[in-house]
């Protein structure tokens, strides 16, 4: 945990915990943004792939896609986690793909009023992260699943769409200014 995670309650409800989702394809930059938002805010952070059960590690480093049947567990743990957090009065951040509408609905079954900042870009500059990512498990070969099976936000889900050609401070900045979120510290 980084600083008060009540730093960032809702304007509208002072003090109510918030939950922002960083979401989008392997190798957008969902766990700098979400930790760079998190040392910004106080909010606390999570990884969404430290949910994975082995298996589905196991198979993601063998190069074959999740199917949702492997996902509803991990979606559900995360969701779960969230709520905790919340009925804590903690706020969070998480790092998750999120890629479709019906994914990011289980998660909105854990805390209320959960927010997605999703981080999109062209393919090629993303697949030139991915392919420079060393000890991460998710192949660059899984990245094309990925982009077939992303669902953008809808317009009554709540949260922004921010380019990755972006550098990461600027993107942090742009998530919490974007979101009315304070920062760590504020009154």
């Amino acid at each position: 945990m980084t600083g008060d995670d009540r730093a960032a309650a809702t304007p509208g409800d002072p003090g109510a915990p918030r939950h922002v989702v960083v979401m989008g394809v392997s190798g957008s930059g969902k766990t700098t943004v979400a930790q760079g938002i998190s040392n910004a805010t106080g909010l606390r952070f999570a990884e969404a792939d430290e949910f994975h059960s082995e298996f589905n590690v196991a198979m993601m480093r063998a190069g074959v896609p999740l199917d949702d049947a492997d996902r509803w567990p991990w979606l559900l743990a995360l969701a779960a986690w969230m709520a905790t957090r919340s009925a804590e009065g903690v706020s969070t951040v998480l790092a998750c793909s999120a890629l479709k509408r019906s994914y990011r609905d289980v998660l909105r079954q854990g805390p209320p009023g959960m927010e997605f900042v999703h981080l999109d870009g062209p393919a090629e500059v993303i697949r030139e992260r991915v392919s420079r990512r060393a000890g991460h498990y998710m192949p660059a070969s899984l990245l094309d699943s990925q982009i077939a099976t992303l669902e953008p936000l809808q317009p009554d889900e709540i949260g922004l769409l921010l380019d990755v050609a972006m550098s990461p401070d600027e993107l942090v900045s742009a998530a919490v200014r974007g979101l009315g979120l304070c920062p760590a510290g504020a009154p």
